[in-house]
This record gives C-alpha cells, structure tokens and sequence, in this order.
C-alpha cells in the first residue's frame, strides 16, 4: 500500500489535538471517528486521504505527542546518571516534567492515554513502543543508580524494576485520576511524595 498524504503542520496539529480529546474522554472504542472530523471540518474521504484508520490516527497523537515531550523536557542518557547526585537529578526531571505540564496541559493527555480504555496495544502500535520504551530507560537509570551506590543493590535488577515500574505507573494512574482536585502546587508537591517514595523503597543505606 502507497504512502498516504500529510496534512500541512497546523492542521493536522488541530486535528490530533481533536482526536487527543476525543480518546481520553471516551476511550478508543467510544471514540467517534466522524465527531473527530466534523469537528474539524473535514470530510471522511479527506480523512482517509491521510491516515488509514482510527487506529493509525491514535498511533499519530502518540506519536505527535511524544515529539513535543522531547521538545519540552530534556531526558537525560540513563548512564549520566551515574553519579553520586542521582536522586537530585531524578528528582530536578520530575520537576522539569511537572513544569511542561503546567505550560501545556496537552503533556498531561499524554499520560492519559496510557490508561485508555481498550486502546490499541499490539506490540508494533505506537503505545506499546512509548512504553517499552520508558520502561527500558528506567530499567538503564537503575542500573546507573546501583552503580553510583545511590541504589541498592541487594535485590535481583528485574524484581528491582518491576517494583520501580509497578510503583511509578500506580502513582501515575492515581494522580491522573485526581487531576482536577489538585492545583498545580499541589500536584508538584505529589511528584516530590512520589520521588520521596522511591528513594525509600530504592535507595541504598547511608554508610554506616
């Protein structure tokens, strides 16, 4: 099958920030490809001019949203995080990424879609890519974590990680769940609680 066409930048700008909306209020499923189009003002011919289906238009708000992430937040190299100041770095990305969401509550959609009700999880979609992804830099993190001495390293690394992953995604479903009770000062002071709660299930003992 050819390549299909691309829609000018603030178009298809508006039209993935349409489609972000529509899947987090209404899960994948739920989602209406034809409320999405009405709404921006185009025809279904037009829209498959462009994507093939509703599942590659979910692929390219992640995808889309995932270019604008790396724009706002600098992600380091796990590996330079090998270094006796490990858990102030971890903890000055967490505010950087508290940060970007405030500027742009899109960043926060991000993460909803995540938890997405019967979104598209095939391993090449790209969700399961994202994830696979964050869970591989964690797992590297760790690993220069340990090897800092700012982790411990008394546990097997994939017990370790799965902790860390299980931890952080649990948190993350429940903040994203309480949004809207919080404010912003509120919310960045959850994040610290969950940097907080990381180190004390991670960190290595102070020497004695």
């Amino acid at each position: 099958m050819g390549s299909k066409a691309v829609l000018p930048p603030e178009r298809r700008r508006e039209l993935l920030d349409l489609a972000m909306r529509e899947f987090v209020r209404h899960g994948f499923g739920g989602a209406s490809l034809n409320r999405i189009i009405r709404a921006c003002g185009m025809s279904k011919s037009s829209f498959y001019h462009y994507f093939e289906s509703k599942e590659a238009l979910f692929d390219a708000v992640v995808s889309g949203l995932v270019d604008e992430l790396n724009d706002a937040v600098k992600v380091p190299d796990p590996e330079s995080l090998a270094v006796p100041g490990f858990w102030d770095e971890v903890a000055r990305m967490s505010d950087d990424l508290m940060g970007a969401a405030a500027v742009d509550c899109r960043l926060i959609d991000f993460w909803r879609l995540f938890y997405v009700p019967d979104a598209p999880a095939h391993d090449d979609g790209s969700l399961a890519r994202v994830r696979r992804g964050i869970d591989a830099w964690l797992g590297r993190a760790l690993q220069a974590g340990r090897a800092a001495g700012a982790v411990r390293d008394d546990l097997p690394p994939s017990l370790q990680g799965e902790l860390t992953l299980a931890t952080l995604w649990t948190i993350n479903a429940w903040a994203l769940r309480h949004l809207g009770e919080t404010d912003i000062a509120e919310g960045q002071r959850l994040a610290h609680v969950q940097i907080d709660l990381l180190r004390g299930l991670l960190a290595a003992p102070e020497p004695a």
